[in-house]
């Protein structure tokens, strides 16, 4: 998918934005790291498409259902930061690029091995 620089733009801000938001009121020592790997927006800009990386395996689904959670507040966070026509809905999920680098990365092992 081909993304125009106008979108590519929103969502850079919105990135910043949420990532800001994400440390402040999200994070904390029970959550683990999380990390905003890329966001895409849709061609009407009135979605986002948010992928994370969490760096605690075990509480992915937790910290996704906690993002869920918060997702009014941090919608609220990325229109009053930014100057934008339409406040995007924010949809997470973890990237699969992740996954993938991590599954190349044991198999490069085992090759060594």
């Amino acid at each position: 998918m081909h993304e125009s620089r106008r979108q590519k733009k929103v969502s850079s801000l919105v990135k910043e934005v949420l990532s800001q938001a994400l440390f402040e009121y999200v994070q904390d020592s029970s959550s683990g790291l999380i990390t905003i790997t890329r966001i895409t927006m849709t061609k009407d800009l009135r979605n986002a498409y948010i992928y994370l990386s969490i760096f605690d395996q075990d509480k992915q689904e937790q910290i996704l259902e906690l993002l869920n959670e918060k997702k009014g507040y941090l919608r609220k966070a990325v229109a009053s930061k930014t100057n934008l026509k339409y406040n995007p809905m924010l949809i997470f999920s973890l990237d699969p690029v992740s996954a993938h680098e991590d599954r190349i990365d044991k198999l490069l092992d085992e090759i060594k091995k």
